[in-house]
């Protein structure tokens, strides 16, 4: 059975992950596709923000800044205080993120069923999902979409490029001579990142045999800038490029809707790449790739260092597994890099 509920006014609570963030879109495509004059405001943490602000499914944000402490909940709790809503989605499962359910002033506030809302998440919400199996992530995300009898095909995220940036997207690219391969060699957790010397090997390959130009691309930060400094002096065949945090997160959407391939850890930038349609080789070894891997592209692509052989292979697993990224070699990714070359372009 489906819920009634008006949509001229939805809310979304989803604060913190940038790859969620992507996750969300679709689901906000497909809501404004079904009813075109819905105000869509969303509660957002000042990084993911960055990517998403400017979306044409976007009415309005509500920064969180999360790093302020209990202001931050002060802030939000009067900025919603005059944000009339008819729904709030409650994506997000937490207790943080239930606070800010709690202070949404709608009359429905839609989250995942008991079982799914850890945190005690499911006290603030007044209407639950029912429970379901376990699934990727942007599928459970289309089940809010299934309980309100919207349609969420065909999935369109909508990230861009958008118009005002393609002059950017030209310029970076204008410096190449050849198509590039953007590798995302970093991530937030030293668990889920490769060995420089065995990116350097991939890079080297990717110039000499694939005729791609290996650019680096992801967060500015110190550890992954000390990961690309490492991946450059390591490289003797090509000249990767140093591209991390170029232009911010609307500047990595350039540059990964533009580059022929993307090799990526599991991390955000793995779904943007996702997002904007570009191919992508997923290193993953913590998480379950049918929970968390690349959205509807299959496995063909994945160097799946998660799984295990006696793993139910029709079953979406939900623990982590550790110290694995050891299990992927230079040979796994350069496989996948075949695959790609041999298929359809």
């Amino acid at each position: 059975m489906t819920l009634q509920v008006p949509l001229d006014r939805v809310g979304i609570v989803m604060m913190s992950a940038v790859g969620d963030a992507v996750h969300v879109l679709p689901v906000l495509t497909a809501l404004k596709r079904y009813h075109p004059s819905m105000r869509v405001t969303w509660v957002l943490q000042p990084g993911p923000a960055s990517l998403v602000r400017g979306h044409p499914a976007i009415d309005e944000i509500i920064p969180f800044h999360y790093g302020t402490g209990w202001r931050a909940y002060a802030d939000v709790r009067r900025a919603l205080a005059t944000t009339p809503l008819d729904l709030v989605l409650a994506l997000q499962v937490s207790l943080k993120s239930g606070l800010v359910t709690a202070f949404t002033n709608a009359p429905v506030k839609l989250g995942f069923d008991r079982a799914r809302a850890r945190d005690a998440n499911w006290l603030f919400t007044t209407h639950r999902i029912p429970a379901g199996p376990r699934q990727h992530v942007q599928d459970q995300y289309f089940e809010f979409l299934a309980h309100l009898g919207v349609p969420h095909a065909p999935v369109a995220w909508g990230l861009g490029p958008w118009a005002h940036e393609r002059a950017a997207q030209q310029e970076f690219f204008a410096g190449f001579d050849r198509p590039i391969a953007a590798i995302v060699c970093g991530t937030s957790d030293p668990d889920r990142d490769w060995f420089p010397d065995r990116w350097a090997a991939v890079c080297d390959a990717l110039h000499a045999d694939f005729g791609l130009h290996p650019v680096l691309v992801g967060g500015p930060s110190a550890r992954e800038q000390a990961t690309a400094a490492a991946i450059i002096a390591a490289a003797r065949v090509s000249a990767p490029v140093n591209a991390l945090g170029h232009g911010g997160l609307r500047g990595l959407v350039g540059i990964l809707e533009g580059a022929a391939l993307v090799l990526s850890l599991d991390t955000a930038p793995m779904h943007i790449a996702v997002a904007v349609g570009t191919p992508v080789i997923a290193l993953m070894s913590q998480a379950d790739p049918k929970r968390t891997g690349p959205y509807g592209r299959g496995m063909e692509l994945v160097v799946n260092a998660f799984a295990e052989p006696n793993d139910p292979p029709d079953e979406v697993l939900w623990m982590r597994r550790r110290g694995r990224m050891v299990r992927i070699t230079v040979t796994d990714v350069l496989e996948r890099v075949q695959r790609w070359r041999g298929g359809p372009r």
